[in-house]
């Protein structure tokens, strides 16, 4: 059990405030599949999404379980899971590797604009025909001069269509090498990149994505994140981050879904009583709390351990693993509940149903968390 600071609180009493009036308005825009800029502009003035970057660059300078803690409580408050998703993809896949890897010259040219949100960021993995296989990916960079040759796609790009800047991994190696791949920070506006046009999806419909195409894209040298090889290393800090940080909010969502359920159950009337007094709807909140519990000890114990500079390779797979699917079987719980209410769109719950079963996808399949953990047990 962590003992938070009174500052820690305040952050997190902040993000719950920036939540609540984020949410505004997220029926009709995931029905017409908007990205919440009004809401985009209230985060830049919280200064929220500065939260793990030094004060140097602008930002709050908290650690990683501070930034979790935060992050929860923005899920917890903020109906419109696909922002709190895209801020999430921002501050992690872009503000955190240029942090870590970046040049002192690239940090200054873009942290304090990452920081402030004067821009917004993506980063590029998956491709068409790779999905999690990352270290088969087709993507190349050729070095020639003093830039890279960037030619390939990138497929399901979080905050494409809106990013001004974007982190790409590229193959400047032997295909299958660990030291195969690089990261690059990217322009939107840079010659030879193509941005297409929002695909349309099952949920996080708020959260823009699409794909990206290069050809013949030239990068400066200087725009390496790390060093020409190092890209392995960079997404192995990235998606740890990415994992806890993401799925933290997925968490706060949880946890508010799970309140909103027992209320309903204490004050919907059948047969005469309460229907949280049938054991089938009883038992059913129960195992959503357990659900949630199980989920936050996972994700906070691993947060803690990384920390610490202990190996969580098995913790991170396992805690995105357990937090995915327990958002998906919360998700699901609470529109049983809610019977033919949790079903309209009117409350909400059918979204939170659609955006969940993402997290069993992105930054790598339950299948694959689970041939992770396997490995690692020597199967």
């Amino acid at each position: 059990m962590i003992n938070w600071t009174d500052e820690q609180r305040e952050l997190r009493g902040l993000a719950e405030e920036l939540g609540a009036a984020a949410g505004d308005g997220h029926l009709g825009r995931d029905a017409d599949r908007e990205f919440g800029f009004a809401a985009w502009k209230l985060i830049r003035e919280t200064g929220l999404l500065g939260l793990p970057f030094d004060e140097r660059w602008g930002g709050l300078g908290q650690d990683l379980l501070t930034t979790m803690y935060v992050l929860e409580g923005l899920g917890y408050a903020c109906r419109d899971g696909g922002f709190s998703f895209s801020v999430s993809t921002h501050i992690v896949s872009t503000g955190v590797p240029l942090q870590r890897f970046g040049s002192a010259e690239l940090r200054q040219r873009y942290l304090p604009r990452v920081s402030d949100g004067s821009i917004i960021g993506a980063h590029a993995i998956t491709e068409p025909s790779g999905g999690s296989d990352v270290m088969g990916m087709r993507t190349t960079a050729v070095r020639d001069g003093d830039h890279y040759v960037l030619n390939g796609s990138k497929a399901f790009v979080t905050n494409g269509p809106i990013a001004d800047v974007i982190v790409v991994y590229a193959l400047t190696g032997k295909r299958g090498s660990p030291a195969a791949l690089t990261a690059f920070l990217v322009d939107r506006d840079t010659p030879g990149l193509v941005v297409g046009p929002p695909v349309a999806k099952m949920g996080l419909t708020t959260s823009p994505f699409s794909e990206l195409f290069f050809d013949d894209c030239r990068v400066p040298v200087t725009n390496v994140i790390g060093s020409p090889g190092a890209g392995f290393l960079v997404m192995d800090h990235v998606m740890k981050w990415e994992i806890l940080c993401s799925f933290v909010i997925n968490l706060g969502e949880m946890q508010h879904r799970l309140e909103r359920s027992i209320e309903y159950a204490r004050s919907r009337m059948q047969f005469g009583q309460p229907i949280g007094s049938f054991q089938s709807v009883s038992n059913r909140i129960v195992d959503m709390h357990i659900a949630v519990e199980n989920a936050r000890k996972w994700l906070y114990d691993t947060g803690q351990r990384h920390v610490d500079g202990e190996n969580v390779t098995v913790d991170i797979a396992a805690s995105k693993l357990i937090a995915s699917e327990s958002n998906v079987a919360v998700a699901l719980a609470a529109v049983q509940v809610f019977g033919g209410y949790g079903y309209t769109s009117e409350y909400g719950l059918e979204k939170d149903l659609r955006n969940a079963v993402a997290g069993t996808i992105y930054s790598g399949t339950s299948d694959v968390q689970r041939q992770r953990i396997a490995r690692m047990l020597g199967l």
